[in-house]
């Protein structure tokens, strides 16, 4: 249903139930034919969602284990991991009693949000690593979850998932604080935070204080496909960050400067800053903030947005079930993560040397050849070893 990018339960029943398609589901599960998406929904909320969030998580291992993934590491050493939220299923009422609420001129929202960290590569992979919910505890909390509280609790579980890989978590401005960089410091983990000119006062006057008595620590890079890109960097080393837990941190903080045309030809200046664990040097300070830093729009680029606006359906509500809910959701991070996979795969290339125009195109291709395709039952599951590279651009 999400990798031909179907929309809705329904479709199941209208164009994968009948012919081939039909048949060769039979042959895959030895069923007579493939499930009713009503049947689906009902089975699912007997299922555990931990059950199914281990198979997400299992599938991005597998990759990892096989060094699938080695070659988009930073610094040929760390995973990154960008960290986020964002809404999923809202509703005018309320459907169980794990909805948050957000009330504006006398009417209430009901409404899910999950917190994802996806890992995300130089050449637009966004694999979902784990997922939290973030759910209210019941009906009439004394207050409210939320995605800072739950990322507390998502990173034991990342940690407790997968205990030694090494990960940089790239993250917005609403995680730059002690809590954080504690919890980094206690798994072993580098993290990229955003840095506002209003967050971490006395950080940012540390830095401005600072960066002007090191003149060593300032590069200027030229970037893009005519160098038309300008890149101008300043850091800071060692910058003691007293928490509102009076805990100490020792921080680094990196600024950049971009100077680029707009679609009218007009130069524009656009500044990012970031603090982090990871100590700086003119080496490692490009790959830092292009790989580590603003990579962090990946999880929203090529992973929230592509989920809702690219034919997931990410916002559609396939269950108003909050345990079968949870399973379609993970069913669609499974389905993301092949089709992926699928794109920049190098049978893909193969196959279609001028593309196919877009990814629903290549949804669609795939419908059809699953619905009229005829293949044996040996044909179809007869195994053969292939090797697949992946496309690097």
């Amino acid at each position: 249903m999400y990798t031909f990018r179907l929309g809705a339960r329904r479709q199941t029943g209208h164009l994968l139930r009948n012919g081939p398609a039909s048949v060769k589901f039979g042959a895959l599960f030895d069923t007579k034919s493939a499930p009713h998406g009503d049947t689906l929904e009902k089975l699912f909320r007997r299922i555990e969602p931990g059950q199914v969030q281990e198979v997400v998580s299992g599938m991005i291992e597998t990759l990892i284990r096989n060094k699938m993934l080695y070659p988009y590491r930073l610094a040929g050493r760390w995973f990154v991991a960008a960290v986020d939220g964002t809404g999923v299923v809202s509703f005018e009422k309320r459907h169980c009693p794990f909805c948050l609420t957000r009330t504006r001129n006398g009417k209430t929202l009901y409404y899910h949000n999950v917190l994802e960290a996806k890992l995300v590569t130089e050449n637009g992979f966004a694999f979902s690593l784990m997922s939290e919910f973030i759910e209210n505890p019941g009906e009439n909390p004394a207050k409210q979850n939320c995605e800072l509280k739950a990322f507390y609790k998502f990173c034991e579980r990342l940690k407790k998932r997968f205990k030694r890989l090494p990960i940089l978590l790239t993250l917005d401005g609403l995680f730059a604080g002690g809590p954080t960089f504690e919890l980094c410091r206690k798994n072993g983990w580098k993290f990229m935070t955003v840095l506002t000119d209003k967050d971490l006062k006395q950080v940012n006057n540390e830095f401005e204080a600072l960066t002007g008595l090191q003149p060593e620590n300032r590069l200027t890079f030229r970037t893009g496909k005519k160098a038309e890109i300008e890149q101008k960097y300043r850091w800071v080393d060692q910058i003691s960050y007293l928490d509102s837990r009076k805990m100490e941190h020792t921080l680094n903080v990196i600024e950049c400067l971009e100077t680029k045309p707009d679609k009218d030809g007009k130069v524009q200046t656009t500044k990012f800053k970031w603090v982090t664990n990871y100590k700086v040097n003119s080496s490692n300070v490009f790959n830092l903030a292009n790989q580590g830093g603003r990579d962090r729009w990946k999880v929203e680029n090529e992973g929230f947005n592509v989920q809702k606006t690219g034919g997931y359906e990410l916002e559609h509500a396939f269950s108003e079930n909050e345990t079968s809910a949870k399973i379609f959701y993970f069913l669609l991070q499974i389905a993301h993560t092949i089709f992926q996979l699928i794109e920049k795969g190098s049978l893909f290339k193969k196959a279609f040397g001028k593309g196919v125009g877009s990814a629903k195109n290549l949804a669609f291709r795939l419908l059809e050849a699953w619905r009229n395709a005829r293949f044996s039952k040996e044909g179809f599951l007869e195994r053969k070893q292939i090797q697949i590279r992946f496309d690097s651009s």
